[in-house]
């Protein structure tokens, strides 16, 4: 793990594909506890999926801890992140929209409900195109924050996220031993001091 970022009030850090952020059922180590070592008073604020990488952030007061919380509920700080996925994209932007909902039968997996599902939206852009392995490189701005929302988005249009296990197929699994995706930017005012921040962390696919 690297931090990007740190204060007297937060710190962000650079989590790695295949840790949890906090503690859990399929393995012991955590980036809570990682941090906790060098910041004792550390609280969390939000989490990754275990297999996404990228920009964590983690408080250091509990009234910055409130104060973030906050602001993810009311869509108050922009998240981008940087996607891989199977096939080439055609539109050079766009968005995607749909009702989500928990598989209970297939769990931890998403799946989409217009009747029952919440709401989920999530834009797109085209950065590059791969074609030795057949591949779109994005950046995805998710308007809403459902579980495994960027995984089931790509998958609805037919273009699933590089080595997700959950979502994709056998054709994107076999190009990746990882899941390509990674929370790239935050951007949002600083709880305390009201300064804008723009941290950034490249992905290293």
């Amino acid at each position: 793990m690297n931090l990007v970022y740190e204060d007297n009030d937060l710190i962000v850090i650079n989590k790695p594909s295949g840790l949890l952020c906090v503690p859990g059922l399929s393995s012991p180590e955590n980036a809570f506890d990682h941090v906790k070592q060098c910041f004792p008073e550390a609280l969390i604020v939000h989490r990754l999926d275990m297999s996404t990488s990228g920009l964590v952030i983690f408080a250091l007061n509990p009234e910055t801890q409130r104060s973030l919380g906050k602001f993810f509920e009311r869509r108050q700080i922009t998240k981008h992140y940087t996607a891989v996925v199977y096939g080439y994209v055609s539109s050079s932007y766009g968005e995607i929209s749909s009702a989500l909902i928990c598989d209970w039968e297939n769990r931890p997996k998403q799946k989409i409900d217009w009747l029952n599902g919440k709401p989920s939206l999530t834009q797109f852009e085209l950065i590059t195109r791969n074609t030795e392995t057949q591949s779109s490189r994005l950046l995805l701005a998710p308007h809403t924050g459902r579980s495994h929302q960027l995984r089931v988005h790509m998958q609805q249009i037919g273009h699933p996220i590089l080595g997700d296990a959950l979502y994709g197929c056998k054709k994107s699994n076999a190009l990746s031993d990882r899941l390509q995706l990674h929370a790239t930017r935050l951007q949002f005012k600083h709880p305390a001091t009201l300064k804008s921040l723009d941290i950034c962390c490249e992905a290293e696919f």
